[in-house]
């Protein structure tokens, strides 16, 4: 007379819930790291583009003082949003303030798409990142 098996369908109930949750992990490492990649290049695209917006300096006004500082109109801004703009991955508004002419301050926003979290209900993120730049005189 055989006995019956009391713990029938556990390696199974096992397997399955081991699985999901080296699903989950596998996500948090793959989608970890984009979030990282991305908050590392908008911080590259946030510095690319303040150095080019701290790059257009008052020629005048360093001839007469002997100092560097950044244009007073638009000019400065226009061009870190448009060197900030040919990057596909960029997305939401290009932030610039110059600061009185002292300083550039640019804020780059890239929007993340999740690979492997977003099977279990996690939302895409956005990673911002900014940076600043001021001109020099005497290089």
């Amino acid at each position: 007379m055989r006995r019956p098996h009391r713990d029938r369908g556990t390696v199974a109930l096992f397997t399955t819930i081991f699985a999901m949750f080296v699903l989950i992990l596998a996500g948090l490492l793959v989608d970890g790291g984009l979030t990282i990649h991305a908050r590392q290049r908008a911080a590259d695209i946030a510095e690319q583009a303040a150095r080019a917006a701290a790059d257009t300096i008052d020629v005048a006004y360093l001839r007469r003082t002997g100092k560097a500082r950044i244009l007073a109109s638009s000019a400065p801004c226009r061009r870190a949003r448009l060197l900030a703009s040919k990057y596909p991955e960029v997305s939401g508004p290009i932030q610039c303030d110059t600061a009185g002419g002292e300083s550039a301050r640019v804020i780059v926003q890239i929007h993340v798409k999740f690979q492997l979290l977003s099977a279990f209900g996690f939302s895409d993120m956005t990673m911002s990142s900014s940076a600043s730049a001021h001109p020099q005189e005497g290089i």
